[in-house]
C-alpha cells in the first residue's frame, strides 16, 4: 500500500461486462470514448487517482491455504467486475454523484461505490474484542 487512506477514498466497481452486447460499433465507440473522457476529467480535476478495466480472464483461489484454484471470474456473469477507479472525493455523496454520471449505465452496467478501509474489518474486530478482554480482565481484576 502506497499511502494511508483516509474516508474520502472511495472505489467504483464497474459490474457486468456484457452491457455492450446489443450496441451498434458506433454506439460502443461512442461509450468507450466518453467512458474515457470522463475519466480523464476525474483524474484532472484530482477526484480519480487511478482506475483501469479488468480482462476476462483470471483465477478464482479459494479453500485451505488457497489449495482450490479454478478458472475464473466468468465474464458472462452479469456479477463480474469489469473495471474500477480510485477516487479520493469529499464524500460519499461526492462518489455516488460521480458514479451516476457513468455512460454504461444507459446500458446495463452497474456501479458499486465501496469506501476503502483504513484496515482490515476482521482485524478492526479482533483488535476491538482484545481492547474489551483486556477491559473486562482488568475490571474484573
Amino acid at each position: 500500500m502506497n499511502s494511508p487512506t483516509t474516508n474520502s477514498d472511495y472505489l467504483l466497481l464497474f459490474r457486468g461486462t456484457n452491457w455492450d452486447k446489443e450496441l451498434s460499433p458506433a454506439q460502443i465507440q461512442k461509450v468507450v470514448s466518453d467512458w474515457y473522457a470522463w475519466f480523464e476529467r476525474l483524474m484532472q480535476e484530482g477526484k480519480a487517482t487511478g482506475g483501469h478495466p479488468l480482462r476476462d480472464e483470471g483465477k478464482l483461489v479459494s479453500g485451505k491455504k488457497g489449495r482450490i484454484v479454478a478458472d475464473g471470474p466468468f465474464a458472462e456473469s452479469k456479477e463480474a467486475i469489469g473495471g474500477y477507479f480510485y477516487l479520493q472525493v469529499a464524500n460519499e455523496e461526492e462518489a455516488v454523484a460521480i458514479a451516476q454520471q457513468c455512460p454504461g449505465l444507459e446500458y446495463g452496467c452497474v456501479v458499486e461505490v465501496r469506501p476503502v478501509a483504513e484496515m482490515c474489518a476482521v482485524k478492526e474486530r479482533a483488535m476491538c474484542n482484545e481492547t474489551h478482554a483486556e477491559e473486562l480482565a482488568e475490571a474484573t481484576a
